[in-house]
């Protein structure tokens, strides 16, 4: 596939590794596809920078080419990693956003970049910077959440669906280690629920310095993100339909 990419676009095999530096003859190791010369993440990034520069490769494309490296599921990306992966165009949509809550997650609920309302409404979380700490260890997640009950169960769920649909089981030993000592969580886990998505959208939330509620309709996306695929979600806010 690396020396398709390469024709593709009338690179040479010299040319290539000279600009990723590297020596030709590893390039021709794994244009070969010699199994005793996997690359790492960097090479295969500095490979693929060299491409982009003649003319951008696909994301079908450049997913295949970590597949077929061996990258896709065998790291267990940090929450630094995955925030670098968040483009300047993706952060400028959560300030498009406002004034309605808006936020990039992993999926381990660990908040990789948000827009000040998503900090003002959820009260804290900023503190925590994960969606599950925050909700089982800071109290304010109680005062800011009418129904905690709920959207703690439907967290739960959701992130019990994200472990079923994962090759990767290490990615979320230590995050379930920490929230074991939670008896809440021990409580809700034990329940055994798994989901995919919040059945209703709707949202209560009670205001911080006021005591009003409030309700937001919460939309989740998955991110289509090709170094870490199904690891990102965006989540947004948006103002309440009125109830019929």
């Amino acid at each position: 596939m690396l020396r398709r990419l390469r024709d593709a676009r009338a690179i040479s095999r010299e040319r290539l590794a000279r600009s990723a530096h590297l020596s030709a003859s590893y390039v021709a190791h794994l244009e070969l596809d010699d199994r005793d010369r996997k690359p790492t993440r960097t090479v295969v990034e500095a490979l693929l920078s060299c491409l982009d520069e003649k003319e951008l490769v696909s994301d079908a494309d450049r997913r295949h080419l970590y597949d077929l490296a061996g990258l896709s599921e065998i790291d267990m990306p940090t929450v630094e990693d995955l925030r670098a992966t968040l483009s300047p165009g993706m952060r400028q949509s959560l300030v498009r956003h406002e004034p309605n809550p808006a936020a990039y997650l992993d999926t381990r609920s660990n908040v990789l970049a948000c827009n000040a309302a998503y900090g003002r409404t959820f009260t804290g979380i900023l503190d925590n910077g994960s969606v599950l700490r925050w909700i089982f260890a800071d109290e304010r997640s109680k005062q800011a959440l009418v129904e905690w009950e709920r959207e703690a169960y439907l967290t739960v769920s959701l992130v019990r669906g994200f472990i079923g649909r994962s090759d990767n089981a290490k990615w979320w030993s230590e995050t379930l280690e920490e929230l074991s000592r939670y008896p809440d969580f021990r409580r809700i886990w034990a329940n055994g629920d798994a989901g995919f998505g919040r059945q209703t959208p709707r949202m209560e939330l009670r205001d911080p310095d006021s005591g009003e509620h409030r309700h937001i309709d919460l939309e989740l996306f998955q991110v289509d993100s090709v170094e870490y695929h199904d690891r990102i979600l965006f989540v947004v806010g948006l103002p309440a339909a009125p109830e019929e």
